[in-house]
C-alpha cells in the first residue's frame, strides 16, 4: 500500500474512531481526503515532503595517471573513502607503488547518497574498479552478494579482492607437518641408525640474527639428533628414508600416533613470526612442550597459538593488543622441537581445527551459480563502461 493511502486509512481510523465497520465502508471519499490532508497536508505538501527525501546516485569518473597514483587520486575530485576502498581491492593482486606508471587509468564507479539539497550523505561505495596497466592489462573488480549474502568486491576470475581476516603468521610459506595424527618425531630412530652420519639440532646453520635484549624465556633447542621418518611417519608427513629396521631392536620398530593440533611451519631460527589476525595477547611465556609460546584471543570465539619460539618481540605481553600482521615474536626451537619452525594453532571455542581450511584463512572463490551471476553482472559493467566511452568520445 502506498505511503498516501496508508495515511488515508489511518486518518480516517482517526476520524470514525469505534464507529462499526459496516459504517466505515459507507463513508463517503470526500471525508477520507479531507482526513488524509489533515494529516499529510494538501497534494502539494505531499509533493514538497517527496522532494526533501535523500537518493542515491551512481557516478563514475576515469583518472589519468600523470606522474604517480597518489598524485592522481588526491586531484580526482572523488571520495577518499571510494578510491582507499577501490585501491586497497586492487592492492591484493597489484602493487600500486611499484606497477602503476604514468599514462596507466584507473575507472571507478560508485555508488552515493545526497540530500535533497545535493550534499553527499554518508560515504560512497565501490560498485566497480577498473585499473588498466600498459605493462599488464586490466584488473577488475566488481561489487556482487553472493547467494548466501556475502557482499564484497571480486576480480574477474571469481576470487575474493578482499583478504582473509586472518593470515598465515610467516611471510614465506612452508608446511612442515600438518593438522591431524602423525607420527611423533621423537619416537623415530636416529639418523645415525639410517645414516651412520650426526645432523646437529636446532634447524638451519644459517640463522637469522635477532635485535639485542629480546626475552627467550626458555632453552633453545634439546640436544638430541634430528629425526627421521619410519615408514608409518613418511605416510603422515615426516622425511622418509631406508632400512632402519635391520638396525633397531624389534620394540623400537613399533611405534605410536599422536594428534598433532596445528600446523608446523618450517623456517630458519629468527624468521619473524606475525599476528594472524587483530587481538589481545592472552599469554607469552615459556609453555611446557610449546617451549616459548603466545596465545591471542581474536574474539568471536576465535584465538592462535604460536610456538617454539626463539624470543618474544618487544611489548609483547599479557593484556596488550596486537594487529593483524604485528611482529609477535621469532621462529626457534625452544620445548619439545626437532627444529627451528613454527607451530601455529587456530582455535575455535578453545578446540583446536585445522588452520589450512578455516574458512577465516582462506580467500573466497565464487563457484556454480554464483560465478554464473557475477560474470553476466560484469558483463553488464563493462558494456555500460564501453557507452560512456563513446558518448565521451562524442563530446556530449
Amino acid at each position: 500500500m502506498k505511503k498516501a493511502s496508508l495515511a488515508a486509512a489511518f486518518a480516517a481510523s482517526l476520524s470514525l474512531g469505534s464507529i462499526s465497520p459496516s459504517f466505515a465502508e459507507d463513508s463517503s471519499a470526500a471525508e477520507a481526503r479531507v482526513a488524509e490532508e489533515q494529516v499529510l497536508g494538501a497534494a502539494d505538501d505531499e509533493a514538497r515532503f517527496r522532494s526533501l527525501q535523500p537518493f542515491t546516485r551512481e557516478i563514475a569518473t576515469d583518472i589519468v595517471v600523470r606522474s604517480t597514483l597518489d598524485e592522481a587520486l588526491a586531484g580526482a575530485g572523488v571520495p577518499m573513502v571510494v578510491l582507499l576502498e577501490a585501491v586497497k581491492a586492487l592492492s591484493a593482486t597489484v602493487n600500486t607503488s611499484r606497477d602503476v606508471k604514468p599514462g596507466d587509468r584507473l575507472y571507478v564507479r560508485y555508488e552515493q547518497a545526497f540530500t535533497a539539497e545535493g550534499a553527499p550523505a554518508g560515504i560512497g561505495r565501490v560498485i566497480w574498479a577498473e585499473l588498466k596497466l600498459a605493462a599488464r592489462g586490466p584488473v577488475v573488480v566488481q561489487r556482487f552478494r553472493t547467494h548466501d549474502k556475502v557482499e564484497r568486491l571480486w576480480f574477474a576470475n571469481g576470487l575474493s579482492a578482499t583478504p582473509p581476516s586472518m593470515r598465515l603468521p610467516l611471510d614465506i610459506v612452508s608446511v612442515s607437518s600438518g593438522f591431524g595424527l602423525r607420527a611423533d618425531p621423537f619416537d623415530q630412530p636416529p639418523v645415525l641408525a639410517a645414516t651412520g652420519k650426526k645432523e646437529p639440532m636446532g634447524g638451519p646453520l644459517r640463522s637469522k640474527p635477532l635485535p639485542p635484549g629480546l626475552p627467550t624465556g626458555g632453552t633453545a633447542g634439546n640436544g638430541r639428533s634430528v629425526n627421521m621418518a619410519t615408514p608409518l611417519g613418511a605416510t603422515l608427513g615426516l622425511a622418509p628414508y631406508g632400512n632402519w629396521q635391520a638396525s633397531l631392536p624389534k620394540a623400537q620398530v613399533q611405534r605410536g600416533l599422536f594428534m598433532h593440533e596445528g600446523i608446523d611451519l618450517v623456517a630458519p631460527a629468527g624468521t619473524p613470526v606475525y599476528a594472524a589476525a587483530d587481538g589481545v595477547v592472552v599469554g607469552a611465556a615459556p609453555n611446557g612442550r610449546y617451549g616459548n609460546w603466545i596465545r591471542i584471543d581474536h574474539g568471536d570465539k576465535l584465538g592462535t597459538v604460536y610456538g617454539h619460539l626463539m624470543a618474544f618481540a618487544p611489548g609483547i605481553e599479557p593484556g596488550e593488543t596486537v594487529t593483524r600482521g604485528e611482529l609477535i615474536g621469532f621462529v626457534g626451537s625452544t620445548g619439545r622441537s626437532t627444529g627451528a619452525h613454527l607451530h601455529f594453532e587456530v582455535l575455535n571455542d578453545g578446540r583446536p581445527v585445522n588452520p589450512i581450511t578455516h574458512p577465516e584463512l582462506k580467500v573466497m572463490q565464487l563457484r556454480g551459480q554464483d560465478f554464473e551471476r557475477f560474470r553476466k553482472q560484469l558483463a553488464r559493467s563493462l558494456e555500460e563502461r564501453t557507452r560512456e566511452n563513446k558518448v565521451a568520445e562524442a563530446g556530449f
